[in-house]
């Protein structure tokens, strides 16, 4: 039999599959964020289910869905394993993690789907105990429709805080576009066949930029009692930051967080990171959905629906003003922030701002621009914007030249931050500021 008969036969049988599962569909969420029971096909185990714990459920990493993978139309991976690795904010007893197919232009069969702790960092092997195959909705395989997502059942595993996590899916049907993150500053896998279950690294022999399908990773903690989510462009992305090596402002915070935890007035969070380069606050890139959504559309899904908000953190406004090289109005970015502001005080959560840093020296810099950016700045340091400020500005720019970066906080293109310079954004966030109440206004 062919490979291209194959597919056929599977896609076939799989047929049949979507149309069972339509019959017995409980709601897979649209990939707003909002969480729902998937609609499953047959495969139900009771392999390795998490029964009621003690601890709460928190954000431990996510990434948010940006477009379609160029190259994998109309097959996705059909008939291959996808590894993807991620880094902890928390530890828990157990674990459940979301798949979405918001960018699919035809239903997605997972037909296996597992997650086990890395057995060393940077690394397709997995740790044997820790190896689980996930459920949802109590069966091993899921078809998730197109423009949705399915959040699997919760899985008894002891995930440590600030470890890198495998999350493997295999998928024998065409089903493509591939939904991605595309500047993931890590290194994921691809294996032939359905490897889902292999502990080993050697058959995932190709190796991936990307984050695919897989958009969120929760525990249930026992250390952290909330979630903060940081939504941002590229500098919160961390495209310049080590591959591999953790050093977003985000992945700082997030060990600043826990080293700190119960002492004084810090609170005990995890920090998901919610950063697409290139994001605006107020424009999106083409399609249906767009690629690369823009703040404010995506704000309900990427921060308000995350797993057990207790604070946001916003890092928005500079691509406002890069792009768009008619804009010289401020207010119409700081409006844009403040409409975000206003969704999260109506569901009661805290808002830190950050301050827009400077980039003369970027291709895209004009005295113009630069204007448009300390007009925002001066709002946001008004307190007429946020309900508190981080000022990113003031720790990163040159003092012989506040229009720039501080040479050793620059990665070199006069715009995003070096390693060094992601250390120091995180370390000038107050971590006390992620408590507090809401105001009734600004």
């Amino acid at each position: 039999m062919t490979k291209r008969h194959g597919y056929a036969l599977l896609a076939a049988i799989l047929a049949v599959v979507v149309v069972l599962s339509a019959a017995i569909y409980t709601g897979v969420a649209a990939d707003d964020g909002s969480d729902a029971k998937a609609a499953v096909a047959s495969g139900r185990t009771s392999h390795d289910a998490a029964p009621a714990s003690i601890g709460t459920w928190v954000g431990a990493w996510s990434a948010s869905p940006v477009g379609a993978e160029p190259g994998t139309e109309p097959d996705g991976l059909a008939g291959r394993s996808v590894r993807n690795v991620v880094h902890t904010a928390a530890g828990g007893t157990s674990a459940r993690i979301t798949l979405s197919n918001l960018y699919g232009q035809q239903p997605l069969v997972v037909a296996h789907a597992t997650i086990a702790v890395a057995a060393t960092a940077n690394n397709a092997a997995a740790t044997a105990d820790t190896m689980r195959r996930l459920t949802f909705g109590g069966a091993t395989t899921v078809v998730i429709p197109v423009g949705r997502q399915v959040t699997s059942d919760a899985v008894r595993v002891r995930i440590p805080h600030g470890v890198d996590v495998l999350v493997t899916t295999y998928s024998p049907t065409p089903s493509g576009p591939v939904t991605y993150h595309p500047h993931a500053q890590q290194i994921s896998y691809v294996a032939d066949g359905d490897r889902t279950e292999d502990v080993s690294a050697a058959p995932y022999t190709e190796q991936s930029p990307y984050w695919r399908y897989l958009t969120a990773l929760d525990v249930l903690s026992d250390d952290a009692m909330g979630t903060v989510v940081v939504l941002g462009d590229s500098l919160t992305d961390g495209i310049t930051s080590t591959v591999g090596a953790n050093r977003r402002w985000t992945d700082v915070l997030s060990e600043r967080l826990s080293a700190s935890a119960g002492s004084g007035d810090t609170p005990r969070y995890s920090v998901v990171n919610q950063g697409i380069s290139g994001n605006q606050v107020l424009a999106a890139g083409l399609g249906r959905p767009a690629d690369n959504p823009s703040g404010l559309s995506r704000f309900g899904r990427d921060v308000l629906a995350r797993t057990n908000v207790k604070a946001v953190v916003i890092d928005l406004g500079v691509n406002d003003i890069l792009r768009n090289p008619a804009q010289v109005d401020p207010n119409t970015v700081t409006d844009g922030l403040r409409t975000l502001v206003q969704q999260a005080h109506a569901r009661g959560l805290r808002v830190v701002g950050a301050t827009l840093m400077p980039f003369q020296g970027h291709r895209g810099y004009t005295d113009a621009r630069d204007a448009v950016r300390q007009a925002v700045n001066a709002e946001i340091r008004a307190g007429k914007v946020y309900d508190a400020v981080v000022d990113f500005d003031a720790a990163l720019r040159d003092p012989y030249n506040p229009r720039r970066l501080r040479p050793d906080y620059d990665s070199g293109d006069h715009l995003h931050p070096s390693d060094e310079g992601f250390r120091r954004m995180a370390e000038v966030f107050d971590l006390k500021e992620l408590k507090g109440s809401v105001p009734a206004e600004l």
